[in-house]
């Protein structure tokens, strides 16, 4: 397999030949956000269901011992649901950290895998620099079909990738007067958390440690900064 488009004419009839629609990676991407979501909801609704179950067993003993209930609903020599307790429906931003760990850890094997079967022909890169160019050129080539058309670095480890038209967000639109700008920006990032896990993984399958950090001002543009870290001895 190449990173070029195959060449018609396309052989329908071959009973082997496997066709996917282009379009079918911008849909996915903007439904794994929701999806996550719907994930981490999902876990946490039976993290409490089992506390519930744990803690209606534990009251329904002599009442003496590990299992005995406090009077402020909270049981002795165990976690409580009480304020902060095991119990307890996460918060908003702990919900939202959930699904950023769970999207840039997808996008991270995603990343893993697309290097180890893409560059497998290629000399190993020596440079950062030319494992950016790749990444800029190649690989997003691969996964959105065109180029980055934008790098900076400040040759210190610091990488700037700019999209002005990322395709995921090629099909999306903010509800006109519905939201404040900051509060779209903020929905619209969620959006990038998959992208950057292809991104850091990608680079850790060519030896580079970095984190990868995403920004969008306005649709369809995003900005990717990496920043590579030394490697501890």
């Amino acid at each position: 397999m190449s990173f070029d488009s195959p060449l018609p004419p396309y052989n329908a009839s071959d009973p082997s030949a496997t066709f996917l629609n282009s379009s079918c990676l911008d849909f996915l991407m903007i439904e794994l956000v929701p999806m996550a979501y719907r994930i981490v909801n999902e876990v946490d609704s039976e993290r409490i269901s089992r506390f519930d179950a744990a803690t209606s067993a534990n009251g329904n003993g002599n009442g003496t011992g590990n299992g005995s209930v406090s009077t402020k609903g909270t049981v002795a020599g165990g976690v409580g649901r009480g304020e902060g307790g095991a119990g307890k429906k996460m918060e908003e931003e702990e919900e939202r950290d959930a699904v950023f760990f769970r999207l840039e850890s997808l996008g991270y094997r995603v990343g893993q895998g697309l290097v180890e079967r893409f560059s497998r022909d290629r000399a190993r890169f020596t440079d950062t620099l030319d494992v950016i160019k790749f990444l800029c050129k190649d690989l997003w080539m691969l996964v959105f079909r065109k180029q980055i058309d934008n790098l900076k670095t400040n040759h210190r480890g610091v990488y700037v990738l700019t999209d002005n038209s990322f395709r995921p967000f090629a099909r999306m639109s903010t509800e006109a007067g519905g939201h404040y700008p900051s509060e779209s920006n903020k929905a619209n990032k969620q959006f990038l958390w998959f992208p950057c896990g292809v991104i850091r993984g990608a680079l850790a399958s060519m030896g580079i440690n970095a984190t990868v950090q995403a920004e969008t001002s306005e649709l369809p543009g995003a900005t990717f900064q990496i920043k590579s870290l030394a490697v501890k001895a």
